[in-house]
């Protein structure tokens, strides 16, 4: 609500989180309420969304200041473009965000969290197999998609896809499955980069635009060159993401052969300890990286 970058960029990925967990978790529990809470939680994922993206290309154009490779004139005109347009969009979060009351959507995870402890079914494992082989069948096919190369808006896909096979497997790691961890690693790195990759050409759509503006005809070509520097640098993290492609395939390949099957397999004897500890867990991390809540927000 303050617009502190952290907290918004925490509040976020706890969101996603949750939207991974919460389906998964509640698979056959009755009084989980599973429904209501994913809409509360994916509306304040969206809320968060556009500006955390301004956000962090206040804190891109801050690093490039440092290296004193680009004009100055041309770092101050696009600052004050994304200025201008992170207060319209911390306006806009802020009404967004007046639609979901996280006092009211605490309780009905809290909700949930006893209905999980009154249910002893292993239906939750058959989901998340499920989630796996369709989050790694489509991460397979955004990146082969994408190919070799430079195409912003299919590697755009390759992103999403990465951020959520990433989150169902950390599910599974939380399960005990040792396989998940390395594949977790491996999407972490890829997701970092292809994220970086995302603020540079996020930078570049505020270049153009001030570009485009009528003031700017007569103005030193200081843009042009940081136009270039920018392009330069989202082909220099195309090639890194190249060189990740085989981990990437190989990640898709351990998820279906060795991770799923060792996640439906029932777990004969330790069934409901399991999924307590999941949902413990799973808790204990939101509440960890969310912001302290108002009572509306």
């Amino acid at each position: 609500m303050e617009g502190d970058g952290t907290g918004v960029h925490q509040a976020r990925v706890a969101s996603r989180r949750l939207r991974e967990a919460v389906p998964v978790l509640a698979t056959g529990v009755k009084g989980a309420r599973a429904g209501r809470i994913r809409r509360k939680v994916r509306r304040l994922t969206r809320a968060l969304g556009t500006f955390r993206e301004a956000d962090v290309t206040l804190a891109l154009l801050d690093e490039l200041a440092t290296r004193n490779t680009l004009p100055r004139l041309a770092l101050e005109e696009v600052r004050r473009e994304v200025i201008d347009e992170r207060d319209r969009r911390r306006t806009a979060m802020l009404k967004r965000l007046e639609q979901v009351n996280l006092t009211k959507l605490d309780r009905r995870l809290e909700t949930m969290a006893e209905a999980l402890q009154q249910a002893d079914a292993e239906d939750w494992r058959k989901l998340l197999g499920t989630r796996l082989v369709k989050r790694a069948k489509a991460l397979g096919v955004a990146v082969a998609e994408a190919g070799q190369m430079y195409a912003p808006e299919r590697l755009h896909v390759v992103r999403i896809t990465v951020k959520k096979l990433r989150y169902a497997l950390e599910i599974a790691a939380e399960t005990g499955a040792r396989p998940a961890a390395a594949p977790v690693r491996a999407l972490k790195r890829a997701q970092d980069l292809l994220g970086r990759l995302h603020d540079f050409q996020v930078l570049q759509t505020h270049v153009k635009a001030v570009q485009a503006k009528p003031s700017q005809a007569t103005l030193p070509p200081n843009l042009e060159v940081m136009a270039r520097a920018i392009e330069d640098e989202c082909r220099h993290l195309h090639g890194n993401y190249v060189a990740l492609i085989p981990a990437l395939n190989e990640v898709v390949d351990t998820t279906r052969r060795v991770v799923v099957p060792l996640i439906v397999r029932t777990a004969r004897g330790r069934r409901q300890p399991v999924k307590m500890t999941l949902a413990a867990r799973t808790r204990r991390r939101v509440r960890a990286e969310l912001p302290p809540a108002t009572s509306r927000a």
